[in-house]
C-alpha cells in the first residue's frame, strides 16, 4: 500500500486529501471542522480526519505533497524583486509564509500529536499551478486533454497552459506576476464594495442586472489581449508596486486593497461597503464579467490551438466562474470539459497528491473523480444523538416512505435541510449537505433569504435536476455534476421554475445521475413525479458560515433558522408547531 497525503496549507481554503494506491479516499477543507470560513493556515483537523477515516496513523503515510513550492519561478521572482524592491513588512510576511511551507513536517507532527520519528514520509513540494493542473487532468475521464488553470496567484504565477497525455503534464506556458485575471476580478470586486476573501462569486450574480456596454470601453482598458495570453495595464492596480497585504494565518484570510486611484478616476469613486447598489455598480459588474469572459475564452482558444485537443480540463479559482464555463463549448472548438469540483485552492491538495503518484512514482492512472462526496459521513446513531441533545423529536422512515413524503412536503412549500452520506469537497453543496425547496414558487428566493440565508437579493439560487432532463429544461445538456456551468433556460420553461431562473434567464445547474448520487436523484425523481418538474432548488446547508459537516452542525442550523424539515439520512425532524 502507498499512502499519499496531499495538503493545501498556509493559503486560503486550507485542505487535506488522502490518496491510497491511486484512489482518492478522503478530502475535506479545514473550514468544515473549525467553522472558520475560507480558513488558511495548516489543515490540522482535516488531516487528522483523513487519516482516521482511512484507519491510518502517521507512520502509514509514505509521501506528503503540498501544493506550494517557494522555489518555483524563482528566477523571475528574484529579477522583479531586484528591479522593484517591496516594502520590508511585505517582504517579511512572504519570507515567513515561505518558511512555513518549507517546514510542513513540523506542523504535521504537531497536528497529529506524534513523535517526529513516527513520520517517515517523504515531503514533496509541487508548484501551485501544476497542482491545480493535476487536480483537473489526472482525475478526469480524459486520457488526453488541454489543461488550463487560472487564479489570483500561487508560486508567482496566475495562469498555466498545459497538455495532458496519460500520466504526463507538459507545461506549455505560464502567466507570471504581476499579470492575473484573478487580480483583475478581485480589484473590481473590491471597487464594488465587497472586500472579503471569496466575495468574487457575488459579482457573477450581480452582473446580469447590468448593461455591460456602458462601462465596457473603460473596463477593457484594464487588460491587454493582443498576444496569445494577456497582460494587465498596471496603472490601475497596486499589487505590483506596493505588494498585497495578505494574512494566511489560521483564521479567515484577508487581502488588502489592490486597485489604485487611477481605477477610481476611470470608473468613479469606489462603493462604500453595504451602501446602496446603483445602476452604475450593476453596469460595472456586467462589464467586468464580460471582459473576464473575453480573456478566459481567449486563453481557452490559445491552449486548444497549441494542443490540438478538443478536450479541456480546468482548475483555479477563476474556473469557478460558471457563466464563462457555460460558454466554452458554444464559442470555442472545445467539445468536452472537465472542471475540478474543488477548483479553488483547496483542490491543490488533491492535485499535489496525484502529481506525486503519477510523476514522482511513475504509477498509471486508475481513478476518475466522478463525484465530490469525499468528506465525513455519519451513521444514524450520531444523527439521533445530535437530535436528542437539542431536545427535538424525530422519526425514522423507510426509503419507500421517506422520499415520497419529503418530495410532497417540498411541493407544499416546505424548506428542507437535506443531510445525507459523505460531505462534499469544494465550495458547492451537491445534494449531501443541501437546503432544498420548490423551484416553481416565485417567492421562494425571498422566503429563503428571510428565513435562512440572509444573502444579497441579487444572488441566484441553483437548480439540481435529473441529468437526462437537462436538455428539456436548458439550452445545453452537457453534463454539469459539480454545478460549475451556467446555461440558458429554455424559453418555454422559464415561467415554470422562477425560483432558479436568474434575471438573465439562466441557471447554474447541477445534473444529478442515479449511479453517482442515488439518494438525491431519488428525491428529485419523486418531486418530478408529483409536479412534472424534475428539478429542486438547491442551496448550501448553512447560514453565513461554512457548509455544515456533522449532524450537530445541521441540527444547530435547523434550530437557529426557520427551516420546516430536517432530514438526517432516514431520520426526519419536523419543526415544532409553536415555532
Amino acid at each position: 500500500m502507498t499512502a499519499i497525503l496531499g495538503l493545501n496549507a498556509f493559503h486560503g481554503d486550507a485542505a487535506a486529501a488522502l490518496v491510497i494506491d491511486g484512489v482518492l479516499v478522503a478530502a475535506a477543507e479545514e473550514e468544515r471542522f473549525n467553522r472558520v470560513k475560507h480558513c488558511a493556515g495548516f489543515p490540522a483537523l482535516a488531516t487528522a480526519w483523513c487519516l482516521a477515516d482511512a484507519g491510518l496513523t502517521a507512520a502509514d503515510i509514505d509521501h506528503v505533497a503540498i501544493g506550494r513550492d517557494p522555489r518555483a519561478n524563482l528566477g523571475a521572482k528574484l529579477r522583479r524583486t531586484l528591479r522593484n524592491p517591496p516594502s520590508l513588512s511585505y517582504l517579511r510576511s512572504r519570507v515567513a509564509n515561505a518558511a512555513q511551507v518549507q517546514d510542513v513536517k513540523s506542523r504535521l507532527v504537531e497536528a497529529l500529536g506524534v513523535p517526529a520519528g513516527d513520520l517517515r514520509a517523504e515531503l514533496h513540494h509541487v508548484e501551485h499551478h501544476v497542482a491545480h493542473a493535476s487536480s483537473a487532468f489526472h482525475v478526469s475521464p480524459f486520457d488526453e486533454a488541454a489543461v488550463l488553470t487560472v487564479d489570483g496567484f500561487g508560486d508567482y504565477a496566475s495562469t498555466l497552459l498545459a497538455h495532458g497525455r496519460g500520466t504526463r503534464l507538459e507545461v506549455l506556458d505560464r502567466v507570471l506576476f504581476p499579470h492575473s485575471l484573478g487580480i483583475l476580478y478581485t480589484a473590481i470586486t473590491q471597487w464594488l464594495g465587497f472586500p472579503y476573501y471569496g466575495d468574487e462569486g457575488k459579482i457573477m450574480g450581480l452582473a446580469p442586472y447590468g448593461d455591460p456596454e456602458r462601462f465596457l470601453p473603460q473596463v477593457r482598458r484594464l487588460v491587454d489581449l493582443d498576444g496569445p495570453l494577456f497582460r494587465l495595464r498596471l496603472d490601475y492596480f497596486t499589487h505590483h508596486s506596493a505588494g498585497v497585504e495578505m494574512t494566511w494565518d489560521d483564521g479567515s484570510p484577508t487581502i488588502g486593497r489592490i486597485f489604485s486611484p487611477e481605477l477610481e478616476r476611470l470608473l468613479g469613486p469606489a462603493r462604500v461597503p453595504k451602501s446602496e447598489l446603483t445602476k452604475d455598480h450593476e453596469d460595472v459588474a456586467a462589464a467586468v464579467q464580460r471582459v473576464l469572459e473575453e480573456a478566459y475564452l481567449h486563453l481557452v482558444r490559445t491552449v486548444q490551438q497549441r494542443t490540438g485537443s478538443t478536450r479541456l480540463c480546468l482548475a483555479g479559482g477563476v474556473a469557478l466562474n460558471a457563466v464563462a464555463n457555460g460558454m466554452i463549448r458554444q464559442q470555442t472548438a472545445i467539445e468536452e470539459v472537465y472542471v475540478q469540483p474543488a477548483a479553488g485552492d483547496s483542490g491543490t491538495a488533491v492535485g499535489a497528491a496525484y502529481q506525486v503518484w503519477h510523476t514522482k512514482l511513475g504509477q498509471p492512472r486508475s481513478f476518475v473523480m466522478r463525484h465530490a462526496y469525499t468528506g465525513p459521513g455519519f451513521d444514524d446513531a450520531a444523527c439521533f444523538e445530535a437530535v436528542a441533545a437539542a431536545g427535538l423529536e424525530s422519526e425514522m422512515l423507510s426509503d419507500d416512505t421517506l422520499f415520497p413524503y419529503v418530495a410532497a412536503r417540498i411541493a407544499e412549500g416546505d424548506v428542507v435541510g437535506w443531510f445525507q452520506g459523505r460531505m462534499e469537497f469544494g465550495p458547492r453543496a451537491l445534494g449531501h449537505r443541501s437546503i432544498v425547496a420548490d423551484p416553481r414558487r416565485a417567492d421562494m428566493k425571498d422566503i429563503l433569504n428571510a428565513r435562512i440565508k440572509q444573502r444579497e437579493l441579487f444572488r441566484p439560487f441553483a437548480p439540481s435536476l435529473l441529468a437526462e432532463a437537462a436538455g428539456d429544461w436548458f439550452e445545453q445538456d452537457y453534463t454539469s455534476p459539480f454545478m460549475v456551468m451556467v446555461y440558458k433556460t429554455r424559453l418555454e420553461k422559464r415561467a415554470l421554475i422562477p425560483a432558479v431562473n436568474h434575471v438573465d434567464d439562466t441557471g447554474r445547474l447541477q445534473t444529478v445521475e442515479r449511479e453517482v448520487a442515488p439518494r438525491y436523484y431519488r428525491l428529485i425523481e419523486e418531486f418530478g413525479k408529483l409536479t412534472g418538474v424534475p428539478i429542486l432548488l438547491n442551496t448550501s446547508f448553512n447560514e453565513n458560515e461554512p457548509i455544515v459537516t456533522t449532524p450537530q452542525d445541521a441540527v444547530d442550523c435547523f434550530v437557529k433558522t426557520r427551516m420546516d424539515l430536517l432530514v438526517l439520512g432516514n431520520r426526519v425532524v419536523r419543526r415544532p408547531a409553536a415555532s
